[in-house]
């Protein structure tokens, strides 16, 4: 199907539709990659103030067969929000959709327009003492929306699931313009197909979501954070298992770290404190969140001696203040930024089942040293299988000089996964830069169930066209 660019005629018409400070000049950022890896383009902007506006704006996209590109906070990390291919599109930011419609308590529901900022969710909640778990590095600048439409993922999916866990309802506008009023807040609710799950995931393809009713939870009376030296990524597991076998499902996140890592933010964020003096090879970062009654430092120092008396501790640091857990914590999140600073040849977000990180690592690092001597930072949310697995040039040599190896680099780490039953994609979506990985190591059934529901809701394919699917 044939798509025409958001041009200035396309504009004039938009602006007889909707009030005249909706449609903006384009600034930079909408067409910015935060990596900075390829250049996109708009045509046209529009900051809708409501759901009725982005209504209006899309039935005019599809009546003129112009692209439409929903962009939230512009974090994404695969390219679902910048166009590079392609006549130029309509894009559609939600940032002035920032609204927190309301909050439930006694129901833990809160209901927030598409562009709010996912911090923002959580202050709302907080301020009725209830939790918005959904916790990532970008909080600050994401939005609820791209979150729901990307499935975020983040460090306490271990505990509270994943953003389609933490959905209830959504109004979202079709491509064809039409409003899905399906905000509901019901637990339960079997009226035929799940609408709402398909679109959370579908990064912007298949409509745009306009506002959310979101999951609350109880905040835990009790938090208690360690940062725990363990012998191998193998321990790791172990020691996982032995800290729900302690505290059941209290424990919330559990973070995998490599000494890679660490020795990166000694490198060029020396100020980030660490807590031992030597960076060891592998370490946890574990966090505890109890009901009232239970003790979070007694029950991690207990884990803590257990751990050793089974040789799956060396040595630990248990937070005994806010101030500490803080500390802990920023080593944990400052490591991304390392990895920006350092500069990576190539980076993947995948996922295996738990029992086998162990396995993927030490085949994955074998497998590159046979193409060359590199450095690998392996870290993430060991609790639910996700690895950030980041590879960079030897210290000194500049990834420039790599660089025309990146896609080797990438299908060697993609099809182990592959071969062990996991994901080329555990939380940050498939967006335009994995599309064709999509295609290669998809189920082929699968691909077809989603190419024919893309087909039913979108026939013109104006919705984020190339994105998860490639025309």
């Amino acid at each position: 199907m044939t798509l025409n660019a958001a041009d200035e005629a396309f504009a004039t018409r938009l602006s007889t539709l909707v009030p005249e400070d909706v449609l903006r000049p384009a600034e930079a950022r909408y067409a910015q990659d935060p990596r900075g890896r390829r250049e996109g383009q708009v045509g046209v902007l529009a900051l809708p103030r409501d759901v009725h506006q982005v209504s209006a704006l899309v039935k005019a996209a599809a009546e003129a067969r112009v692209p439409v590109l929903p962009y939230g906070g512009g974090t994404g990390l695969v390219g679902g929000q910048v166009a590079w291919d392609g006549p130029a599109p309509l894009v559609i930011s939600l940032e002035r959709m920032s609204a927190i419609r309301g909050v439930y308590p006694t129901e833990n529901v809160l209901v927030a327009e598409a562009g709010a900022v996912l911090a923002d969710v959580q202050a709302a909640a907080e301020a009725e003492d209830r939790l918005f778990p959904l916790s990532l590095a970008a909080e600050g600048s994401c939005r609820i929306g791209g979150n729901l439409s990307t499935n975020a993922g983040g460090v306490n999916v271990l505990r509270y699931g994943n953003a389609r866990d933490l959905c209830l309802g959504l109004e979202a506008v079709l491509p064809n313009g039409e409003i899905w009023h399906g905000l509901t807040r019901l637990r339960k609710d079997n009226t035929g197909y799940d609408l709402c799950n398909l679109l959370v995931g579908a990064e912007g393809t298949l409509g745009i979501i306009t506002a959310a009713a979101l999951k609350l939870s109880p905040v835990p009376v009790g938090q208690g954070t360690a940062m725990i030296v363990v012998p191998s990524a193998a321990a790791a597991l172990d020691l996982l298992a032995l800290a729900r076998a302690i505290v059941g499902d209290g424990v919330s996140a559990f973070e995998l770290i490599h000494r890679q890592g660490l020795e990166f933010l000694a490198e060029v964020l020396p100020d980030v404190r660490q807590p031992f003096a030597e960076p060891p090879e592998w370490c946890v970062l574990i966090e505890l969140g109890l009901a009232a009654g239970l003790n979070p430092a007694q029950m991690l120092e207990q884990l803590f001696e257990q751990a050793v008396e089974q040789d799956l501790a060396l040595d630990g640091v248990i937070a005994q203040s806010q101030a500490q857990r803080h500390e802990l914590w920023t080593v944990r999140e400052h490591i991304p930024e390392a990895n920006r600073l350092i500069g990576s040849i190539a980076s993947h977000d995948i996922s295996v089942p738990i029992s086998l990180i162990p396995e993927f690592v030490a085949e994955a690092g074998k497998r590159l040293a046979a193409k060359g001597d590199f450095r690998i930072n392996a870290f993430g949310h060991a609790g639910d299988g996700n690895l950030h697995y980041n590879i960079f040039p030897p210290k000194g040599q500049s990834r420039d000089t790599y660089k025309p190896m990146a896609a080797d680099l990438t299908r060697i780490v993609h099809d182990l996964v592959h071969e062990m039953g996991g994901s080329i994609s555990a939380e940050h979506g498939i967006g335009r830069l994995k599309a064709a990985d999509l295609e290669r190591y998809g189920d082929p059934t699968k691909l077809a169930a989603m190419r024919a529901i893309k087909t039913a809701l979108d026939p013109l394919g104006i919705m984020n066209p190339g994105a998860v699917l490639r025309a």
